[in-house]
């Protein structure tokens, strides 16, 4: 499976939501918080081969200059999130459905960079108790 283009937050409206919104909620495992909402279904008025395009899942991954300094390892950890997040994103498509929509966004909390192997299972961890609680 591929992480596409179409899969990622670009839209600052949805950004302003996802973060100022009452409707979403937090979900931490250490070095990593999800702040996740559910979207209303995609709109009669969005022509069938767009939807079909759109992926019911979007994700945005932030890395603050504040924890890491440095942009090789800001750029470091953003791969290990996003290889993780591919490896393990039929967890959050198949309990979202395909008539709902679902923001998340992956914030980094750490100081320091960790293992893959322990990136990957902090979120799997996180992707899972996100399923559950939908």
């Amino acid at each position: 499976m591929r992480f596409t283009k179409e899969e990622r937050i670009v839209s600052q409206k949805l950004i302003d939501s996802l973060f100022g919104g009452k409707s979403s909620h937090s979900v931490a495992a250490f070095p990593l918080r999800a702040v996740y909402m559910t979207l209303p279904s995609v709109a009669e008025s969005v022509p069938t081969e767009t939807r079909r395009k759109m992926p019911n899942v979007q994700v945005l991954i932030s890395v603050p200059k504040k924890h890491l300094h440095h942009a090789v390892e800001r750029n470091r950890v953003k791969r290990q999130l996003r290889e993780a997040y591919r490896c393990h994103k039929e967890l959050l498509t198949n309990a979202v459905g395909a008539d709902r929509l679902m923001a998340v966004a992956f914030i980094w909390q750490s100081n320091q960079i960790m293992p893959s192997a322990q990136v990957d299972s902090r979120l799997y961890g996180l992707l899972k108790r996100i399923a559950k609680s939908i």
